[in-house]
Formats: structure tokens, C-alpha cells, sequence
């Protein structure tokens, strides 16, 4: 078996989070067991919710354990297997962490799954037509559930969440207005990602100056807002939304340092009889194949283009991930493990 490379949560983050924080270990890969399989990483996730792992704190979920792998979506190919359903070569996405190699025991419902790299790419399958594309799909389809003609608006817009975000709410005869940092995201929102209008939010140092730009964006108002940063863009489009508005609540990005995000004006929730919910996908698996199917036609089809981000081997993750909690990203953002590297 494999010598394996994994990165560990070393201590945790005092404030924001920093190189430090994690560790490169070199491990023994075990035997496998009868039904489990050794799967050779390609790609690692990286994503937001992390940084809230990192914390000791009270969460939907438990912290991540200090002194073990990271925990986060893989997309890579079974290169052994001990399990009738899986064979060599199967490329395969599951949840193997921060390290080159992962034992699965592929019998455990929803441990693995199998993919078809002949029309949609491997790292597809953790960005669009994965957990961040089905939590695009779960908060605009199941909570925010838009009618044609209304208006969407999600933060965070280039990102992997909103770019699945765009696409589905353009299938659905929606105005969809992002917003996202910098002129070349904004750029990239509108002439590739098909949002209608993009806001830089960047230009407004409070929440009056970007309702004002929202408010330009949204002459009608907004129906359904999706939620990934929290703090002064959420008080801006409070102040925007139509009453009976819907707005989902995935993300809080500007609160993962661990300070209270206070919002200036909560009452607006009643006086627009506003329905906010948050919610966590994966407790929502039953519709996964639903989502997957539109999302997979979606990519196929290249109605959804979304970018990747891609850094190049195991070692760059951690500032990587500081860089995705920064907005330096472009899109979805993934760490690449070359066959040299995991060979050496």
C-alpha cells in the first residue's frame, strides 16, 4: 500500500485562520478490508464551511478534530478495490479529505459514488454538479421558489455556489443580479455566467451606499435573495426586498473569524413579511439525483460554465483555503494532485 501525504488541523485559529493551523504528515496507507476501496485523489475541495469546522464551537455539525485529515469533498479513481461494486479505474467522488489517498468503505450509502467523466470533467463533479451546485439548486428551488419574471439576487455571485445560482435562475425566467468583488468578476458575471447585472461591492463602504447600487440593479425590487456573506450585504438588500420576499440563507462568510454579525435593521423581516431560512444540504439528500440531473444537463449542454480555481499540489492547500476565505479565488477553488507528486 501507498505512502500517504495528508494535511491535519494542528491547532486552532485564534481569530482568523492562518498557515499555521495545519500540518503536512506522512502516514502508512492501511489493507483494505472486505467491501472497502482505495481511491487515488485527483482533485480536493475546498470550501467556506471549512473555516467553520475549524472552530471549537457549537455548530449544525461537529468541529473538526484536531490532529486528523481535513475533512472535505475528493474527486479521484478506485486504483483498488475489495468491493463487488466498485472496480480499477472507476473515477469516483466522495468526501476523502486533504490527502492524496483515502480508505472507503464503499458500502456505507453515499460514502462514494461513481461519475461519468465522458461529458462533464472530473473536477466538475465537486463544484457545479456537486454539493455546491446542489446547494444552489436546493435554496432557489426548494426555498426561495422563484416564478418567472421575478428578481434574484445572490452574493458571492462568481463563486461556486453562485455561478450554479445564475444558470438556474436564468432556466427559470428570472432577472438574476450577482454580487461579487472586483471590475473582473463583475465582468465575468455578466458576460459569461449570464447574470443580468453585476454589483462591485467593493465600491460601497456601508450598507445605504450599496443599497443604493442594488436599488439601480433591482428597479422592481428583489423576490429572493441567496445568503453567503452576511454583514453589510445582507443589511443592503433587507432594505430592497419586496414584501413576501424569500430569501435563503446558506453562508456567513464574514462571521467565520468568529465575530457577531449584528444586523442594523431586523424589523424589516416583519415589515416585508419576509420568509428567512437557513439550511444545510447535506441533510437534504433525498434530492440530490434531482438536482444532480438538472445541473449535470446544464454543464453538458454549456449553459453552465463555471471557473475553476485550481491550485497545483497538496502542500498549497492551506493557503489556498486562505485565499478562498480572502475572495482571491475565481470561481470554484480546487487543489490539483499530480501522479509525480503522489508517485514520490
Amino acid at each position: 500500500m501507498p505512502i500517504n501525504l495528508q494535511i491535519h488541523l494542528d491547532n486552532r485559529p485564534a481569530g482568523e485562520a492562518a498557515a499555521s493551523n495545519f500540518k503536512l504528515v506522512s502516514t502508512e496507507t492501511p489493507a483494505l478490508a472486505p467491501g472497502q476501496v482505495l481511491v487515488r485523489h485527483h482533485y480536493l475541495s475546498l470550501d467556506p464551511y471549512m473555516r467553520g469546522r475549524m472552530n471549537d464551537a457549537k455548530s449544525y455539525t461537529a468541529p473538526q478534530p484536531l490532529h486528523e485529515v481535513m475533512v472535505g469533498g475528493t474527486a479521484g479513481e478506485v486504483i483498488e478495490s475489495r468491493n463487488d461494486k466498485f472496480a480499477v479505474g472507476d473515477k469516483v467522488v466522495g468526501t476523502g479529505g486533504w490527502q492524496h489517498y483515502s480508505v472507503v468503505d464503499a458500502a456505507v450509502p453515499g460514502a462514494l459514488r461513481k461519475v461519468d467523466t465522458s461529458r462533464i470533467p472530473l473536477s466538475a463533479y465537486l463544484g457545479a454538479v456537486g454539493m455546491p451546485g446542489v446547494t444552489a439548486w436546493y435554496g432557489l428551488v426548494k426555498i426561495i421558489e422563484p416564478k418567472a419574471g421575478e428578481t434574484m439576487v445572490v452574493s458571492a455571485a462568481t463563486g461556486a455556489v453562485g455561478s450554479a445560482f445564475a444558470a438556474l435562475s436564468k432556466a427559470r425566467g428570472c432577472r438574476t443580479v450577482g454580487i461579487a468583488g472586483g471590475p473582473d468578476k463583475c465582468r465575468y458575471a455578466v458576460d459569461e455566467l449570464g447574470f443580468d447585472a453585476c454589483i462591485d461591492y467593493k465600491l460601497h463602504t456601508d450598507a445605504a451606499s450599496l443599497s443604493r447600487a442594488l436599488k439601480l440593479a433591482c428597479p422592481d425590487g428583489i423576490d429572493g435573495y441567496f445568503e453567503n456573506v452576511g454583514g453589510m450585504v445582507l443589511d443592503a438588500v433587507l432594505g430592497r426586498m419586496n414584501a413576501f420576499g424569500r430569501i435563503a440563507v446558506c453562508g456567513m462568510i464574514a462571521r467565520y473569524d468568529g465575530a457577531a454579525l449584528p444586523m442594523s435593521d431586523p424589523s424589516l423581516i416583519l415589515l416585508s413579511r419576509l420568509k428567512m431560512q437557513g439550511f444545510i444540504v447535506s441533510e437534504h439528500m433525498a434530492v440530490w439525483p434531482e438536482a444532480l440531473q438538472e445541473l449535470g444537463t446544464l454543464v453538458a449542454s454549456g449553459k453552465l460554465r463555471a471557473r475553476e480555481s485550481i491550485a497545483q499540489g497538496l502542500e498549497a492547500a492551506p493557503e489556498a483555503f486562505l485565499g478562498l476565505l480572502k475572495g482571491r479565488n475565481f470561481g470554484k477553488q480546487l487543489v490539483k494532485l499530480y501522479p509525480q507528486e503522489l508517485a514520490s
